[in-house]
């Protein structure tokens, strides 16, 4: 993934609120006099628009603070912690520039889908899976219709590959070999129908596999390059 310059770091920071209310305030006034920083947080809202509709609103138990705080302070909830109260933000901040943007984007949405399946029943209706090469690198998002066996890839930020095409994979236990789902990649938005001679059972508990293959896709039928993008599905909506 390419780096950020500094407008677009900035930018995307505004648009996913990591800034605190001063720094927001200024970016506000910068908006109106600088074109360039304008248009880099109108990108990074219509690129971050989608993921939007993947999550909703999770009210937090009342002891969640005390419990958070206790496991960062090493005290139990209701105590004073020793020594300086962790300054979660703060730290959260740092990370997310030293991993880059797409760690913190990724982690994000895992986190707020993760959250969600605490006491759901089993998988049904749509699941989502962010597919990367580690917590800094997510690639595409795969986003499954159970009902109607179908699915929509997006690409979020794969790496560029000359004279190479990425291949998406489901990969079951359940299944003697790795079975190809088509090409990825060639557009911002693939949407097909591959998954119907799959139990939706198989579907929900397999992994999603990108590999590199030559132009056109695996010869043999089966992963040829390297794998560098994966995941699992989680439940997207209720």
């Amino acid at each position: 993934m390419n780096e950020l310059t500094p407008i677009e770091a900035l930018a995307a920071d505004y648009v996913l609120g990591q800034l605190d209310a001063s720094e927001r305030s200024a970016v506000a006034a910068r908006l109106q006099r600088e074109p360039a920083l304008r248009a880099a947080v109108e990108a990074w809202e219509r690129r971050l628009a989608p993921l939007n509709d993947l999550t909703v609103s999770v009210a937090p138990s009342t002891d969640l603070f005390a419990a958070i705080e206790a496991r960062t302070s090493g005290s139990p909830p209701g105590t004073a912690a020793d020594g300086n109260v962790v300054d979660l933000t703060r730290r959260l901040r740092r990370w997310r520039t030293a991993t880059g943007l797409a760690g913190a984007l990724a982690a994000s949405l895992v986190i707020a889908l993760a959250v969600r399946e605490i006491d759901r029943p089993p998988a049904t209706g749509n699941l989502v899976a962010v597919l990367q090469k580690d917590a800094a690198s997510p690639a595409f998002v795969l986003t499954v219709d159970l009902s109607a066996k179908a699915f929509t890839v997006r690409s979020v930020a794969p790496e560029r590959q000359a004279d190479k095409s990425y291949e998406l994979w489901l990969v079951s236990d359940k299944l003697p070999a790795p079975r190809s789902l088509g090409l990825v990649g060639q557009s911002e938005f693939d949407t097909r129908r591959a998954l119907a001679g799959y139990d939706p059972a198989v579907i929900a508990n397999a992994t999603f596999a990108v590999s590199v293959e030559p132009k056109g896709g695996s010869p043999t039928g089966q992963p040829t390059g390297a794998v560098v993008y994966a995941g699992k599905l989680i439940q997207a909506t209720p």
